[in-house]
Parts: C-alpha cells; sequence; structure tokens
C-alpha cells in the first residue's frame, strides 16, 4: 500500500512538472513570436528591403522621400515606427527609399545630397530633383507635413535650404597652398 501511495504521488508529481514545463514552453513560443512580429516589420533592414529601389523612384513618376540611415544609428531606430507609420500612409503616391549609409555604393548618392549625419532625409520632386532636406530626429508632425505637401506638389514646410559651413584656418601645408579649399559644409 505504501508503495502504491508513493507510485501515485511520483506520478502526480511528474504529471505536474510536465505540465509547468509544457506551459512554460507555450509561452516562451508566444512572447519570442510576439516580439518578432512587432520588431521584424519595424526593423531598418526590413523596411529597406521593402522599400522602393531608388532607380525605380528616380524613374516612376511620383515624388520620394529619401532616408539615409544606417543599422547602428539609435535616432534611425527610434525613428523607425514612425516611418513605417508614414509609409503605410502615404506609399501608394510616394516612393519610400531607403540608403543604407555603410553601404560604399551609395557614396555617389551621400555625396550628391550632402549626407554628413543621419538621419537624413531628402524629398524629391516628380522628376527626381532634391527639393528639401531635414537632418536628425524628426517628430512625426514634421515629416507628416513634408510629405503631405510632397504629395501635393507645393512647397515644403520644414526644409533646409542651405546649412551652415565653418571657419576653420588652414591646418596643414596643402590646405594653406590651396586656398580653394573649404570645410565640409554642416546641415546640408
Amino acid at each position: 500500500m505504501a508503495n502504491q501511495t508513493s507510485a501515485t504521488r511520483t506520478l502526480s508529481t511528474r504529471i505536474r512538472n510536465l505540465l509547468i514545463a509544457l506551459g512554460a514552453v507555450a509561452i516562451s513560443i508566444t512572447i519570442f513570436l510576439g516580439l518578432q512580429s512587432d520588431t521584424s516589420s519595424l526593423s531598418l533592414e526590413n523596411q529597406a528591403e521593402e522599400g522602393t529601389p531608388l532607380e525605380v523612384a528616380l524613374s516612376n513618376g511620383k515624388p520620394t522621400f529619401v532616408e539615409f540611415y544606417a543599422n547602428w544609428c539609435t535616432s534611425c531606430q527610434a525613428m523607425a515606427k514612425e516611418i513605417g507609420e508614414l509609409k503605410e500612409q502615404y506609399s501608394d503616391k510616394i516612393n519610400f527609399v531607403m540608403l543604407n549609409v555603410d553601404n560604399n555604393k551609395w557614396l555617389p548618392e551621400m555625396l550628391q545630397y550632402n549626407v554628413d549625419s543621419i538621419p537624413h532625409f531628402a524629398f524629391l520632386s516628380r522628376e527626381g530633383t532634391a527639393l528639401a532636406s531635414v537632418i536628425g530626429e524628426q517628430p512625426k508632425t514634421v515629416l507628416n507635413a513634408n510629405l503631405e505637401a510632397l504629395q501635393d506638389n507645393q512647397s515644403l514646410p520644414y526644409k533646409s535650404n542651405a546649412g551652415q559651413s565653418s571657419e576653420v584656418e588652414a591646418a596643414n601645408q596643402s590646405q594653406k597652398a590651396n586656398p580653394e579649399i573649404k570645410p565640409r559644409s554642416h546641415g546640408s
């Protein structure tokens, strides 16, 4: 009788432990899948993959919003959700292009649009002409107002027409020998 009671307790303990383990596995899977679905669609890499290729954007007759970003950029990461929401709202009328500054392929575009900090957002006309740019982490309202104006072919309310330049003394002989060398432009 004692052996039977002990066996019943052992079986009962094993069943309880198995149920706890199965519950823990189910909760872990639920949490993992929940995190995956929340972040994967908003990740910078995913948004870049789903974005319009630059070549297509410059030839399809729609205005274009270009984001220069890097995966390590905390401001870019912080804005990813809002950019994704704006893309959902405007993607039928505006191209969304994402160019990773860590990819040397985009160096000509970085030079063309004076990208010297990120995130850097360029707004292009239907013909591909640069209309404006904004630099750094921006409130969603600023980007929304610019995108609204861009889609309606209106003047953009928030833009940086010309950045500031720093005046510095020539630091070495090559700069002294060639006075046309100027400091790098900031903010445009």
